[in-house]
This record gives structure tokens, C-alpha cells and sequence, in this order.
């Protein structure tokens, strides 16, 4: 399952669509951070409104990706994840530290719009 990946300005938005196998999770990873390269994009946005399941692999991959991507010099915010999967991930140890989350794309736009321009502050 391909994950459709749009450019808005300097930000990528990649919007899950259904279920993710691992393979795909892979494939999302690796397709953001050769974008993030493209673009010279400066945020992501991942939304997983619709996944009514994050295990412990799909965790871990978003977590990869938001600290490969920031290495690659753009911040990810995760948005969308239900109240239910993050009972669930919380329950079972599963974090996402050190990447930010929102709770839907226009507050993850919003966060990246924040921490732009706090770099610029401080850059």
C-alpha cells in the first residue's frame, strides 16, 4: 500500500490510507527521508488518523523516521492517533518519544510553523 506523500510549501504531508504492513512502513520511511532531500523540505507531517492500530514495529518505524528525517534537517509531527491506539500504545510501553504529535494536520502544521520559527530565533 502506497502512502500518498503531497508537498505543501516547505512541509511534506504523508496521509496513511489504510493498514500498513511492515514492508510499507519501511517504504514510507525511506520514501520521506529521499523527499525530504528533494524538496529541502523542513517539516512532515504523518497522519495515522485512520489506523486503528500502532504495534510496537510500526512505533519503532515512526520513531526512525522522525529521528532520520531530523537528521536530514526536517521535524515530524505524528497526527490523528486515536484516543483508543494511544490507551493501547501507553498500556502496552509503546512511546514515541522525542517526536512531537499533534492531534490532527491543522495542529501539526501549526507545531512545525512553531519550531520554524523558533530556529529562526535561535539560528
Amino acid at each position: 500500500m502506497h502512502v500518498p506523500i503531497l508537498k505543501q510549501g516547505g512541509y511534506l504531508i504523508a496521509s496513511v490510507q489504510s493498514v500498513l504492513s511492515d514492508a510499507d512502513l519501511l517504504e514510507l520511511r525511506d520514501d520521506l527521508a529521499e523527499r525530504v532531500g528533494r524538496f529541502r523540505s523542513r517539516g512532515v507531517v504523518i497522519d495515522v488518523t485512520v489506523l486503528d492500530v500502532i504495534d510496537s514495529f510500526a512505533t519503532r518505524m515512526l520513531r526512525e523516521a522522525a529521528h532520520m528525517l531530523r537528521l536530514r534537517g526536517a521535524e515530524t509531527v505524528i497526527v490523528g492517533i486515536q484516543p483508543e491506539v494511544a490507551l493501547t500504545m501507553v498500556q502496552l510501553g509503546l512511546t514515541l518519544e522525542g517526536v512531537g504529535t499533534a492531534l490532527d494536520l491543522e495542529e501539526g502544521l501549526a507545531h512545525l510553523d512553531r519550531l520554524a520559527n523558533e530556529n529562526l530565533k535561535h539560528g
